[in-house]
């Protein structure tokens, strides 16, 4: 292909295809962060306006010293998201290591891989990307692959690879979010029922788990060193799934809570529970002793058992389906109906108030409209609402 040097640009040219047709391209030569010698070169444009202008941007961005999106200006989706998740995954947990690459395998590369880090759009972003996720997905579902995206758009604009992440003010229409939690009195029916199986460690963490909030692998992972039954509290240092043990889910979940005297002093009668029976498979207890054991093996629970000690219970009590989470939900839901801080409530529950507002919104607003009705109702019985005659 022979080239043909611009009379506006010594690094713009022109040069014809094997259609003859005239087309343009540029070649420029600079230095890098690391002052070695590249060239960022660009053809296929139709007009030599177009080819000055794109040249300009390139010039540009090296001024400002983003030298960093030149060099990358051609790196595919595919190409970053492999870079990405080699270069960080053993900083992750290895839940998350999990969950990041499948979504890379399954989801991303099929969809966007093909597409360049520096120019994908928002409008095909969502076309090719959420439009056929919600094809086959839950809206909840495709909002945590919207998500994960952001997350490795947001490292490559952390390394200065590209300027800013686009895709950050996408939103998907969630589904209508089913109730998942109890009202005060399905919440009582449930370990009413619970406790009068004669499984007591399964009447024990679903006690637990309504009394305090706390997530289902907290639970899994309380040691009895973290059940002060002086002090009534509860410390959560750690959380365990069928995957294994591992930190908390954020800094916010390390927490240390009070715990309600019923729990208090069922906790007693079940710690001595758990030494006996610790003691029929030749083992005792002590502060390393996960709390919620198996009474036919004596070996800490796991997360399948929980949930199907509950649905079992919610079968035999006769009341709706949620799921472990909701108890979760439960105890903040009924916190809020009681009009606690927000503060006190996400202490307690190892989140921040924005996430609670967020979470629970919902039922912020029914509390809201209850107020607008007891201030009127308050002036009525004075003789009146303000402004009326």
């Amino acid at each position: 292909m022979k080239l043909q040097k611009s009379k506006k640009d010594n690094e713009v040219f022109y040069y014809h295809n094997s259609k003859k047709e005239k087309l343009w391209c540029y070649r420029h030569r600079y230095y890098d962060t690391w002052g070695k010698r590249r060239e960022k070169s660009k053809q296929g444009f139709k007009t030599e306006r177009q080819a000055i202008r794109a040249l300009i941007e390139v010039k540009a961005n090296i001024l400002d010293g983003n030298s960093k999106q030149v060099e990358y200006s051609n790196l595919t989706i595919s190409d970053w998201l492999d870079l990405w998740y080699e270069t960080h995954k053993n900083d992750w947990k290895v839940s998350t290591q999990i969950q990041r690459e499948n979504a890379i395998k399954h989801q991303m590369k099929p969809l966007l891989g093909k597409y360049k880090l520096a120019t994908l759009d928002k409008t095909t972003y969502k076309r090719v990307y959420i439009n056929e996720l919600l094809k086959k997905y839950k809206p909840s579902t495709v909002q945590l692959f919207h998500r994960l995206f952001k997350v490795a758009i947001n490292a490559a604009v952390d390394d200065e690879i590209i300027p800013r992440n686009r895709f950050n003010k996408i939103t998907i229409e969630q589904e209508e979010q089913k109730d998942n939690f109890l009202t005060a009195s399905e919440l009582n029916q449930l370990l009413k029922t619970a406790k009068k199986e004669e499984n007591i460690t399964n009447y024990s963490i679903l006690l637990v788990l309504a009394y305090t909030g706390l997530r289902k692998g907290e639970a899994l992972g309380l040691t009895w060193q973290e059940v002060d039954l002086e002090r009534k509290t509860i410390t959560v240092n750690r959380t365990r799934d069928n995957k294994g043990t591992r930190e908390p889910k954020t800094k916010n979940s390390y927490r240390t809570i009070l715990i309600d005297d019923v729990v208090i002093n069922h906790l007693e009668k079940y710690k001595t529970w758990c030494k006996k029976t610790l003691f029929e498979f030749g083992k005792k207890l002590n502060e390393q002793t996960y709390v919620f054991i198996s009474y036919q093996t004596g070996e800490a629970i796991t997360d399948n058992s929980v949930l199907y000690g509950l649905r079992r219970v919610i079968k035999k009590a006769g009341i709706k389906k949620i799921t472990l989470h909701g108890l979760r939900h439960t105890h903040a839901t009924l916190l809020i109906s009681q009009r606690i801080p927000v503060k006190v409530i996400a202490d307690r529950l190892g989140n921040t108030p924005q996430m609670i507002f967020d979470i629970y919104g919902h039922s912020f607003k029914e509390l809201e409209e209850e107020s607008v009705a007891a201030f009127n109702a308050i002036l009525k019985q004075v003789g009146g609402t303000s402004g009326e005659e």
